[in-house]
């Protein structure tokens, strides 16, 4: 997903709280797959309520009005990277990772009792595998951020150019296996980029990589946004094939029944106008997103991001871009959040 930088084991303990017989220590006031009592080949029936979260993509320097609509559950704090070429992590390659405004920002968050998850990496700027050269230097990077911020829940964004660097996949893994063994509690998601027909192949080597150094894997983010020039139909259409695809390739990769690998998975769209040109995401798919999650007990729901999720003003051309701080389509003020959290 875009950059912030606006102006300055074994299978069965993979998917750990999505199979039986595996603990990450979590709280109850996590949005991750909880435990489920065995893995099954039959979809759970008859639940009492929907399970799945909302948990949106805020900016860690910059609070937004939109924040806090709809109450999520969890907020993924974009982006931690490297501060250029070195091994230290910063918010968005720029900001300290213990700033004072930020943990306040944070404060403010946690006060409706939502969890904050922290996003490594993003499109834009350094991740710091590419950047710490050994597994343990990166382990303490990454914990570093987590303690700054006061979670225990990473989120790894990996995309572009990083995605296919095997060298960054395979150190990012062994630091993420060793940080998990130094902290019980961290739950791990992976945030990806997908295509109707499903993940890539640098994406599947990045899961198989995870799976051979023993990560014990929360959840698998998939970005249903920016398909490509030829993607001009329906987005919430292409969002649920997506899904689909990718249901069947987690399945494969971590021995998951078909419960337990939408338990595992978390969908995440760009809303509004996406970065290619005929893709927009509009509020009837992001409510048709919902919908699907919802029946396939999918763990959260996302969006790229609250403080997009105004409509852009007329006229306001040189402030207002819809890549960066508005959606580019009519709305009112945190709509699009409203339909993500149901």
């Amino acid at each position: 997903m875009r950059s912030l930088l606006k102006s300055a084991a074994g299978l069965t303990c993979l998917f750990a709280l999505a199979t039986a017989g595996c603990s990450a220590g979590s709280g109850a006031t996590s949005d991750a797959a909880p435990s489920a009592p065995a893995p099954s080949d039959a979809s759970p029936s008859g639940s009492a309520s929907p399970s799945t979260s909302y948990a949106p993509y805020v900016s860690a320097t910059d609070a937004s009005g939109t924040d806090s609509t709809a109450s999520p559950g969890a907020y993924n704090l974009a982006f931690v990277i490297a501060d250029g070429n070195d091994c230290t992590p910063r918010w968005n390659g720029v900001d300290a990772i213990g700033d004072a405004a930020v943990k306040a920002r944070i404060a403010a968050l946690r006060k409706s009792d939502a969890t904050v998850r922290v996003s490594f990496g993003g499109a834009s700027g350094k991740e710091l595998a590419e950047s710490c050269d050994t597994a343990s230097a990166l382990a303490k990077a990454y914990g570093e951020a987590l303690d700054a911020a006061g979670s225990t829940q990473a989120d790894f964004d990996v995309e572009g150019g990083t995605l296919a660097d095997s060298a960054s996949v395979a150190l990012r893994s062994e630091a993420i296996a060793l940080l998990q063994r130094e902290r019980t509690g961290l739950e791990v998601s992976y945030t990806l980029p997908v295509m109707p027909s499903g993940l890539d192949a640098d994406s599947l080597a990045l899961l198989e990589s995870a799976n051979d150094k023993g990560v014990q894997v929360s959840t698998v983010n998939i970005m249903t946004m920016n398909y490509g020039e030829t993607y001009d139909g329906d987005m919430g259409d292409y969002a649920i094939t997506s899904a689909k695809a990718a249901h069947t390739q987690l399945k494969k990769v971590f021995g998951l029944s078909d419960a337990n690998a939408w338990r595992g998975m978390a969908l995440t769209s760009m809303i509004g106008v996406n970065d290619v040109a005929g893709e927009t995401f509009s509020l009837a798919d992001a409510a048709q997103v919902r919908a699907f999650a919802e029946e396939q007990d999918i763990a959260w729901v996302s969006m790229w991001s609250s403080f997009r999720d105004q409509q852009c003003e007329a006229g306001d051309s040189g402030n207002d871009d819809a890549a960066t701080n508005c959606s580019g389509v009519k709305q009112s003020s945190g709509a699009f959040a409203k339909a993500f959290a149901g």
